[in-house]
């Protein structure tokens, strides 16, 4: 091709990048958020930031990040902006392990210590993962692991996520690891082989399998690995040893059927697991029913995560069904699966047994109106202190609104509630605002994006929330709220305008699915509509 057909192509199908939309920088700070409080090897030395502290945190990283994306792109005026979109992610990134590093802060004190800070001054963690992320050759891991060769080292966690061991390195590394096996209690081997052939993979995964046999460990993170069945089977050595398990990730290793088979049947125990973690996998019904024989083993179990599995209806029923036996479970996430109502409905059953819940994430299950009823009232039945309710894009139509409305109205220690991607349209959105009304203190988000929502709707939530005294973010896009009702929204929050989330996406114009005609002149009607709803009635089934 000639360089004046190749110039053509790029003008053609050149598009910016920089800068991104609101929408976008809000998710960011949102991941940055949920990364700061996630527990992990960092946590552990520095200790824990809690939500408020790492919100805070999360909108200072993101302004400081754009700001200096942005003077990088004015530099560059003619480019697409993907230079900047990459210093972007690369300065968020970077000041986010900053943060960590710094730990949690009191008012009066300052730095918060942890507990081995504070009782030691040795070093007890190793981590690696804060480098820049490259594969690792003998030398640099000859360098790289001194620390650990030193004679009477306290090392009891080692990190080496992001770091890609090959061979060489994995043969380097192995007797220093044999020589810590009876002091290491926690071990992250996430994301330590990218990009090696499989068969050098394999080959590293067994040599540090054989040299970690026989840890007592509390903690052990294999992910971001892509195992699979084999990569599974190549730790078979290390998980066979472990009976004294509290966290177990595997997130994001092509855990199959096969694989979760070979999970369930290399360890010997899981009585003391409190955390377990399967995101992102390819699990599917058979795998999920592996999984399930290890959860109804797992009477500890406090966070259970299995979202993004595949898994459908089959699947889901027993996973619900052994989830009945795990009591002190706090922490819920199934979202993205195929479940579908009667899973919705056997999941309704366990949950009625969960007194301790405070997150439960049931998004994307296909639960429909009644799925979502069954589930709304068990939750409201239990789960007394329950923070965080997820149930976006279940089809979820006003059928079901005032049955969530009942529970949510219950649930006075929420402080985030998502319903977004629903067909709750203003019926639903007044009934979730009138339970909302009474009390709620603790509430700092609710999410009713894409509802078909209009004027009526918007108003009542806007009104509601806006009263709530810490109340952060009402995000209310992708509806179909009229220019009157945006400028009476925007009215509501004129004194807090960064509470109210974008509104690009909303469609003034937009109309319901099922071919309701909107008139001109909508502006009275939905007056008379928000009249007629305000006396709705919120059912206790």
């Amino acid at each position: 091709m000639d360089s004046t057909a190749q110039n053509f192509q790029h003008r053609k199908m050149s598009i910016k990048l920089w800068p991104p939309s609101q929408s976008t920088r809000l998710m960011l700070v949102e991941r940055m958020t949920k990364n700061l409080t996630t527990p992990s090897i960092l946590s552990r030395k520095y200790g824990l930031l809690m939500r408020e502290e790492a919100e805070e945190y999360a909108k200072e990283i993101e302004d400081a990040a754009f700001a200096t994306a942005n003077q990088h792109y004015e530099k560059e005026p003619d480019g697409d902006g993907s230079s900047a979109v990459q210093l972007y992610a690369k300065e968020s990134s970077k000041l986010m392990l900053e943060i960590l590093k710094r730990g949690p802060k009191t008012k009066e004190d300052g730095e918060v210590m942890t507990a081995e800070q504070t009782t030691s001054p040795l070093e007890t963690v190793f981590d690696i993962s804060g480098g820049r992320r490259a594969f690792i050759d003998a030398e640099e891991a000859e360098e790289l692991l001194k620390p650990l060769k030193e004679p009477g080292n306290s090392y009891n966690r080692i990190c080496f996520s992001n770091r890609s061991f090959g061979i060489d390195a994995a043969y380097v590394t192995e007797p220093i690891l044999s020589s810590l096996k009876d002091q290491l209690t926690e071990v992250d081997l996430s994301d330590f082989i990218a990009g090696r052939p499989e068969a050098e993979a394999l080959d590293v995964m067994n040599i540090f399998s054989s040299a970690l046999e026989g840890c007592v460990l509390k903690y052990l993170n294999l992910s971001n690995n892509a195992l699979g069945e084999k990569g599974v089977r190549a730790f078979g050595a290390l998980l066979k040893s472990q009976n004294n398990l509290e966290e177990l990730y595997l997130m994001n290793d092509g855990i199959s059927e096969e694989a979760a088979r070979a999970v369930c049947e290399l360890i010997p125990s899981t009585e003391k697991l409190r955390i377990l973690q399967f995101h992102n996998n390819m699990t599917g019904d058979e795998g999920a029913i592996a999984i399930s024989e290890m959860v109804k083993c797992s009477p500890a179990l406090e966070d259970f995560r299995c979202s993004s599995t595949r898994v459908d209806s089959e699947g889901g029923v027993a996973l619900a069904k052994a989830l009945g036996t795990c009591t002190r479970l706090k922490k819920l996430d199934l979202r993205d699966n195929m479940f579908g109502v009667e899973a919705g409905v056997a999941l309704s059953k366990a949950l009625s047994a969960f007194k301790d819940l405070t997150e439960v994430y049931l998004s994307y299950l296909n639960l429909e109106d009644e799925g979502a009823k069954a589930i709304a009232n068990a939750l409201k039945e239990s789960t007394p202190s329950l923070e965080v309710l997820e149930m976006a894009g279940n089809d979820i139509t006003v059928e079901a609104a005032s049955t969530l409305a009942a529970c949510i109205a219950a649930k006075q220690c929420l402080a985030k509630l998502s319903l977004a991607e629903n067909e709750l349209k203003d019926e639903g959105a007044i009934l979730i605002s009138k339970a909302l009304e009474e009390g709620h203190n603790q509430l700092t988000e609710v999410d009713l994006n894409t509802n078909s929502i209009r004027r009526a709707g918007a108003r009542f939530l806007a009104q509601t929330v806006a009263s709530k005294p810490g109340f952060k973010l009402l995000n209310i896009n992708g509806n179909f709220i009229s220019d009157e009702g945006i400028d009476e929204v925007k009215d509501i929050f004129k004194n807090c305008p960064d509470v109210l989330g974008p509104l690009d996406e909303n469609d003034p114009e937009g109309e319901d699915n099922d071919g309701e005609d909107e008139e001109e002149g909508a502006a009275d009607n939905e007056d008379e509509l928000e009249s007629k709803l305000k006396g709705l009635d919120i059912k206790n089934e």
